[in-house]
């Protein structure tokens, strides 16, 4: 029986399978790493650490901070390494309805969607951070001592890791659209110019307020445009779903 043919309600429970076998593997992650969870911490705040000026720290404003900060952080990471099991989880539900040509295409698209992920989270940590936070502690004023709360911090960093996270998936959303037939490579080439001043204005929108930010953000989004028109060029055209059928 084909998933068209399934009744809402089945349709419903088996998402709700597909739910509680995500939230299942992010919850035995977060449990499994609840212990390391200031170890954690430190790791995500040593670009902040090592560009602080000899004397400068970081602070706990609340009471219970330090304790749910770390943890709130332990969550996020738990979902992180739990994204290719929660992407398999929303093609294993989407996969039935699908011809036997898209689902070939699905799969590498959801392993390449998870490894750009993670290579816009290890942009962020290791080329962005050390820059942003180095010019920051460079540029504050004579007698101010730099103290950051670790609750800004985490939702500044958390809000850098979302957004060169999601800016990472243009490739991916570029092929998408080529071999779906929504735009075709040679339209989007000529859009290249709008692109560019986009990608200034998405930085803007997904940063913090400050210039340095943006821009670190507003040039690997041209660089993976440049990357998604070559690989769109690459991609065949869609077919006639009835010819797909016969595959």
């Amino acid at each position: 029986m084909s998933q068209e043919s399934l009744p809402l309600i089945a349709h419903l429970v088996e998402l709700r399978r597909r739910l509680l076998l995500a939230l299942a593997v992010v919850g035995g992650l977060f449990l499994a790493l609840f212990a390391f969870a200031n170890d954690i911490y430190h790791f995500l705040a040593a670009p902040l650490l090592a560009a602080l000026p000899q004397g400068g720290t970081m602070i706990a404003t609340g009471v219970a901070t330090p304790f749910f900060i770390p943890m709130k952080l332990t969550l996020f990471v738990a979902f992180f390494l739990a994204i290719p099991w929660v992407l398999y989880q929303i093609w294993a539900f989407v996969a039935p309805g699908l011809y036997k040509h898209e689902r070939r295409l699905i799969l590498p698209l959801v392993i390449s969607s998870a490894l750009l992920f993670y290579l816009g989270l290890a942009f962020a940590y290791y080329a962005v951070f050390p820059v942003i936070f180095g010019f920051f502690s460079a540029t504050a004023p004579e007698g101010v001592t730099v103290a950051t709360d670790i609750a800004n911090y985490l939702d500044f960093v958390l809000a850098l890791f979302f957004a060169f996270g999601l800016v990472f998936e243009i490739p991916v959303a570029m092929i998408l659209l080529c071999r779906s037939g929504v735009i075709a490579p040679d339209q989007l080439a000529r859009q290249r110019p709008y692109v560019i001043v986009g990608a200034f204005v998405v930085g803007m929108l997904l940063t913090p307020p400050d210039v340095l930010s943006q821009t670190l953000l507003a040039i690997p989004i041209c660089l993976l445009f440049e990357l998604g028109l070559w690989l769109g060029r690459l991609t065949p055209p869609p077919r006639d779903p009835e010819d797909a059928e016969h595959d």
